[in-house]
């Protein structure tokens, strides 16, 4: 059950927090300023993650070679390198990638 609906899209949610936080999609509000640089984010989740930035805390390592990473979806990124993985394909010319945004 999804009774809490978003009325500028349609989109249903279980919680209500969930709908606040879908909503500053739309209204493009970022309540969440970090200190040290001023960048605002719409989730408080996504400051303190990004807070890792400035304390240079990498708190996810590849343990492949010990690189280490502020988010978790960069290290899976980077381990791609290791496997060989281009999960990618450009429709055009049917070259891979490892990252989406490289098509």
């Amino acid at each position: 059950e999804r009774p809490f609906l978003c009325g500028e899209c349609g989109m249903s949610f279980r919680q209500r927090s969930s709908l606040i936080c879908h909503q500053r999609i739309h209204t493009r509000e970022r309540p969440y300023e970090c200190e040290q640089c001023g960048k605002s984010f719409s989730q408080s989740s996504h400051l303190i993650c990004h807070q890792n930035i400035h304390a240079e805390e990498r708190p996810y390592q590849c343990g492949e070679c010990g690189k280490g990473f502020n988010w978790r979806s960069q290290l899976i990124i980077h381990q791609r390198i290791h496997a060989g993985e281009r999960p990618y394909e450009c429709p055009e010319c049917g070259k891979r990638f490892e990252n989406s945004s490289d098509l």
